[in-house]
């Protein structure tokens, strides 16, 4: 191995060491739990605060703390009181924003949970939680303070922790990658059936590209969170189970969409345990899953296709992919005055920054068809994992994204 001169190892040392005095300065290792109820129909929306909790240790990035990863259909921006400085920034995507879009929306008004880490701030601090339409435009904006010190703040996983068991143990787990899987419809006794499929999950995720070659930025646990029935809600067959998280297929009337609305009861299972990202183990042979993005992911197990679903599902959880496949072109999610935040697919809007490099280089091109629809959005490869179960890899144009996020949370490779 060639060996880093004298002159970059110090130049090195005093990055890193710039990069903790800057986390340090604002934050403590631990985290802040934010719950949030976001409510409406399609016409109009609105954030409410529900709760906050602190929680052990902070596992998410210590790096690019005021950057984005990526758009995302909504952002938190936390700013510290005192300097007004920007100290944490971060996207997502939720199945509330997936619902808003339905035809149930356009006649009715839910409400629905969903739960944000941040890191805990050690003096006063604004939060700005952000939700966005498919044309990039803020719908709804919520800004709250956080008091570190507020006695209403609870603890949580402090005791009576989900047990938990490591898979795989991150080189350095201060700077890496944490993912936790979750056990979902199994009872106490087929704990031992979780952790095979667990362990299924986790060799088939890291046999692809990127995660093969950066395997030791992860880590990885098993939750064993039991349940009192075995399996998944299947509401239209009658069939409710009371489960962990209260999953189910069917979700927005679609068969085979398998997700929970349970995100406070998911966060209090993973409350004390080491992770960032969620994969949600599902003991059902029924067909089905959902990927979220920096939510959740969420599969099922028995059945030939469980180990293509959780890859495919982890490209959208972990990596913010789109969906490759069209279904035709009736009520859009894409549009042509605007460039999708989803790394692998364009409407040629904005086309910097993605895969113009490889297009360039010949490893890619540019496709019509992708992100459900036929015309107008556009893939860089004839097929891929994010497209069709059948194919073993993810195609190069992802591949580039997963790679550039992994680096996003770990810091990018030592230059030589």
């Amino acid at each position: 191995m060639k060996r880093i001169p004298l002159i970059l190892a110090m130049a090195m040392a005093v990055c890193l060491q710039a990069v903790a005095q800057q986390f340090d300065t604002f934050f403590r290792d631990s985290t802040l739990r934010l719950d949030y109820i976001f409510a409406g129909d399609a016409a109009s929306q609105a954030i409410y605060v529900d709760g906050q909790a602190l929680m052990p240790r902070w596992h998410g990035r210590r790096t690019r703390l005021g950057e984005l990863p990526l758009g995302g259909n909504g952002q938190i921006t936390m700013k510290d009181r005192q300097s007004g400085e920007i100290i944490y920034r971060h996207s997502f995507s939720t199945l509330f924003q997936e619902w808003l879009l339905t035809p149930e929306a356009k006649t009715v008004a839910k409400s629905f949970e969903n739960v944000f880490l941040v890191p805990y701030p050690k003096r006063a601090a604004d939060v700005t939680i952000e939700l966005r339409d498919s044309h990039n435009r803020v719908t709804a904006s919520l800004t709250h303070a956080v008091d570190p010190g507020d006695i209403l703040i609870r603890h949580k996983g402090f005791s009576h922790v989900t047990p938990y068991k490591t898979l795989q143990r991150a080189a350095d787990t201060t700077r890496c990658i944490h993912i936790a899987y979750v056990a979902e419809g199994y009872r106490p006794g087929e704990m031992g059936g979780f952790m095979a499929d667990a362990e299924a999950a986790t060799e088939a995720i890291f046999a692809h590209e990127p995660f093969k070659s950066l395997r030791c930025r992860f880590n990885v646990v098993a939750v064993m969170s039991p349940s009192e029935d075995s399996g998944a809600s299947r509401p239209a067959e009658g069939v409710w189970k009371s489960t962990a998280l209260g999953s189910h297929f069917d979700t927005f009337y679609s068969d085979r969409y398998l997700t929970t609305l349970s995100l406070k009861r998911l966060h209090d299972v993973l409350a004390g345990t080491p992770y960032e990202h969620i994969i949600i183990l599902v003991n059902t042979d029924k067909y089905g899953g959902g990927g979220i993005y920096n939510s959740y992911n969420l599969t099922y197990t028995k059945g030939d296709q469980f180990r293509p679903v959780v890859v495919h599902e982890f490209g959208h959880s972990f990596g913010g992919l789109g969906d490759e496949y069209e279904y035709g072109d009736g009520d859009p999610m894409y549009h042509a005055d605007t460039e999708p935040w989803e790394p692998n697919l364009t409407t040629r809007h904005d086309f910097k920054g993605k895969w113009e490099n490889l297009v360039r280089e010949g490893r890619a091109t540019l496709i019509e068809g992708g992100g459900y629809q036929q015309r107008g959005v556009f893939r860089g490869a004839a097929d891929c994992r994010m497209r069709t179960n059948d194919v073993p890899d993810f195609c190069p144009v992802c591949r580039q994204a997963l790679e550039r996020m992994i680096y996003f949370y770990t810091g990018e490779p030592a230059k030589r």
